[in-house]
């Protein structure tokens, strides 16, 4: 009898509801909580029926596979360490999820590249989990913003609030603290008053 994963996170809801997601054993990687993975789907609303959404660090692709098991149209995963990449591509693969595509590339210059490329953005929403050593936060967040259609969302996980740092045109929607993360559900493209 085979060992089970010693990491194992499970899909929430939707088409792939339940689906347990192996998690590679690599520094760093931590995948968002289903808590807040919950979260964050009441927030958005169970479907997401015609988005086209953007996990810019993907990691163990928990964020994005939510939003492709619910509904997405079309998800896009960029991850640049070898052995992640892999792994994505061979739980896509497994899932059938035909709408979501796996790209090997550094998040942040492959945002700069986009946003350069699609000047009214593109993105529904875009999940920004960075690794949390790093300090990406401020040009990942810039740089999203550029990616983002008009009234569209960015999440950010972050180990504090980043409420009062953001970039000009985003809003807060939602945030919430689920131990030492802090996620923040944000808008883009729309003034104060108008965010709901």
């Amino acid at each position: 009898m085979s060992r089970p994963p010693s990491h194992e996170v499970r899909l929430i809801g939707g088409r792939y509801k339940r689906t347990p997601l192996a998690v590679p054993d690599l520094p760093g990687l931590r995948p968002t909580p289903s808590r807040v993975r919950e979260t964050l789907f009441n927030w958005l609303g169970q479907s997401l029926s015609g988005w086209q959404v953007l996990d810019a660090f993907a990691g163990s692709g928990a964020l994005g596979l939510e939003a492709a098991s619910r509904d997405a149209q079309a998800v896009t995963m960029i991850e640049q360490h070898p052995a992640l990449v892999k792994h994505l591509l061979h739980t896509v693969s497994k899932l059938g999820a035909v709408q979501v595509q796996v790209h090997r590339a550094d998040a942040l210059a492959w945002m700069a590249r986009f946003a350069q490329s699609h000047p009214q953005g593109a993105f529904d929403l875009v999940l920004l989990d960075p690794p949390f050593e790093q300090d990406l936060f401020d040009k990942a967040l810039q740089l999203a913003r550029g990616c983002v259609v008009p009234g569209g969302y960015v999440y950010l996980e972050a180990p504090r609030s980043w409420a009062n740092a953001l970039p000009e045109g985003m809003v807060v929607h939602r945030q919430g603290q689920a131990g030492a993360v802090h996620f923040h559900l944000l808008q883009c493209g729309l003034a104060p008053a108008q965010a709901s």
